[in-house]
């Protein structure tokens, strides 16, 4: 069932446990956006049990890089007991709160969905399922069957038969050279992978 009402809200990240006893919260961010956790501020808390999310004060905020989560405080959690009854709400921001982006920025909410194509042939690769960050963000594209089926003859290095039987992803790094075409208004990226991207990842 969808909620209308949270068609105007980003959810930024969801809270997974209490950190330590002092009603510390840890979140796992579905944001790219650091200041989203680590400036101090108003967001918006959406419990289980609710249909819009509640205004909540965030005062302070840091990264734990090995975990990829970060750890915050909320006004008026103050103890372990507090923080657990918040395991699982998510963090929102209103949407109309996108912070600005550079020309070559996308959000990735934006992304996840999109349609790719071979630029050179048109062919259909697949769809966007997730989106990687690393040194360089990489998309994860959910391989269309057609295209798996006319790759299941191609060998890899290795001399063995790819299987393309099973719908398989891969991971295409998102970088102008190799995705040189991004049209949100038509869902499409439009791809020039090197020689051999689509198999590796088999």
């Amino acid at each position: 069932m969808t909620n209308d009402k949270l068609d105007n809200w980003l959810e930024i990240g969801k809270i997974v446990s209490p950190q330590g006893l002092s009603g510390e919260l840890r979140v796992y961010p579905v944001s790219d956006f650091p200041e989203r956790f680590e400036v101090p501020g108003k967001r918006w808390l959406l419990r289980a049990s609710d249909t819009e999310p509640q205004p909540i004060e965030l005062l302070t905020g840091r990264y734990i890089s090995n975990k990829n989560l970060y750890v915050i405080k909320l006004a008026g959690v103050e103890n372990c007991d507090q923080a657990e009854a918040l395991r699982g709400c998510k963090l929102m921001v209103p949407a109309s709160d996108r912070p600005q982006l550079g020309e070559d920025e996308y959000h990735v909410l934006d992304l996840i969905g999109l349609e790719v194509f071979m630029q050179a042939s048109g062919e259909l690769v697949g769809t966007v399922v997730d989106i990687i960050s690393a040194g360089n963000d990489l998309l994860e594209v959910k391989l269309n069957p057609s295209f798996t089926h006319n790759k299941q003859q191609m060998t890899n290095d290795k001399g063995q038969m790819t299987n393309g039987k099973k719908q398989k992803t891969v991971l295409i790094p998102f970088v102008h050279a190799i995705a040189p075409v991004v049209d949100l208004p038509s869902g499409r990226i439009e791809i020039t992978p090197p020689p051999g991207l689509l198999e590796i990842n088999n």
